[in-house]
């Protein structure tokens, strides 16, 4: 009797052990599937699939924000009537209002490049290239007018809108003059990308409080303990290098991570959140990494490389190019001409309009990367609406399996 009631036992353990490893492997499945679905939903695709659910996740996203806005109400009531104060003190007629001005003036372009900063690396889709599309040109262009009038004291206005030589221009220019012109704009752009890194920490953060993890973060775990270094990639195997020198060094390690170019430094924040990282010790070592490091090192990069000499070296360089240097050295040649020709307008007086094929092509650049930045966006959110619905009905389709 007892050996065959312990025979018995035995069947049903491995019965349920069984169909607790089955189990298992249907939830593998469909989530292998899920994962598959989702990359798929891309609006070159599924153009009105994707559009609604785009939709649908932004109307949970402005939900979920407008609740959590509800509940500090004296921290809101606190700021509009704080905005109702500086609204009242810009409209009202008195001595300050040239400071008011002044302070309106660098305040708009401070939150000019912040913002810019931000939409490079907030992970909005693909994030968008400021630096390559708003501040290298912006560097680049104080550059070759500094080199042009011996001189960074431009008038004001029109710069930054426009630059033209001051009336008294100097007799040499250096590096670090150029370097102190655009600082502010730099350091600015450079806080904006280190803010714009604080979701993926905030959100690794949120999960590892409340239990739950994130499919980035699911693919640390697997990193870590699945495949050995020999069978990884060399993709995995960066993300592993990041992921490793940031747990073991700390402040140090994400600082190294902030200071170079880094298109994996998202999965820093992600780290940085899932080992509960204090806040400051993560954002500290990021804004100095980003805003004055790396920030620093492509500023000297750009001044450097369109200094005048270089300029004219590598547009003397294209001329040497097999069957096509002369023809398009001619552009180039006309472009620079015509840059140093309209820094030298008189002030007050219109500047050439002339447009050249270089500045049609870039604009065209940018219209196409900011197209395809917004569309990278709509992607991803309804990409993020889909893994919402999908981890709300895999459990139930569990249930009735």
């Amino acid at each position: 009797m007892g050996k065959d009631r312990s025979a018995r036992e035995r069947v049903r353990s491995d019965a349920k052990n069984g169909a607790n490893q089955s189990q298992c492997n249907g939830d593998l499945e469909r989530k292998i599937q899920s994962r598959r679905d989702r990359q798929k939903l891309v609006l070159w695709r599924s153009p009105v699939q994707t559009f609604y659910y785009f939709t649908l996740e932004l109307v949970v996203l402005l939900r979920s924000y407008g609740s959590r806005i509800i509940k500090y109400k004296k921290m809101m009531a606190a700021l509009l009537l704080l905005a109702a104060f500086l609204l009242l003190l810009y409209n009202m007629n008195g001595l300050h209002q040239s400071y008011v001005l002044s302070f309106r003036k660098q305040f708009v372009w401070c939150a000019y490049w912040v913002g810019l900063g931000v939409l490079s690396s907030v992970g909005l889709g693909t994030g968008l290239h400021t630096f390559v599309l708003y501040l290298g040109p912006h560097i680049a262009a104080v550059t070759l007018a500094a080199f042009e009038c011996m001189s960074v004291n431009f008038p004001e206005p029109p710069y930054p809108d426009d630059i033209i030589c001051p009336e008294e221009e100097g007799v040499t220019m250096s590096l670090w003059t150029i370097m102190s012109k655009v600082r502010l704009e730099a350091f600015m752009w450079g806080a904006g990308t280190a803010i714009g890194e604080l979701p993926p920490y905030f959100m690794a953060r949120t999960s590892r409080l409340s239990g739950q993890i994130d499919e980035e973060e699911q693919e640390i775990e697997d990193l870590l303990e699945g495949r050995g270094k020999s069978e990884l990639g060399y993709l995995d195997k960066v993300k592993l290098f990041v992921h490793n020198i940031i747990q073991r060094v700390g402040f140090a390690g994400i600082l190294l991570c902030a200071s170079i170019p880094n298109p994996l430094f998202d999965l820093a924040g992600i780290t940085c959140g899932h080992f509960l990282i204090p806040f400051w010790t993560f954002f500290g070592a990021t804004l100095i990494g980003k805003a004055v490091i790396k920030m620093h090192i492509q500023k000297m990069f750009i001044i450097f490389v369109f200094s005048e000499r270089h300029v004219e070296r590598v547009i003397k360089l294209i001329k040497t190019i097999p069957y096509f240097g002369s023809s398009l050295q001619v552009p180039f040649k006309e472009y620079l001409q015509k840059q140093k020709t309209k820094l030298h307008h008189a002030k007050g007086s219109s500047a050439p309009t002339e447009s050249s094929l270089l500045s049609w092509i870039f604009e065209k650049v940018v219209m196409v990367m900011v197209a395809y930045f917004i569309m990278s966006i709509i992607n991803s959110m309804a990409q993020s609406y889909h893994r919402r619905i999908s981890e709300t009905s895999l459990p139930k389709k569990a249930l009735k399996e």
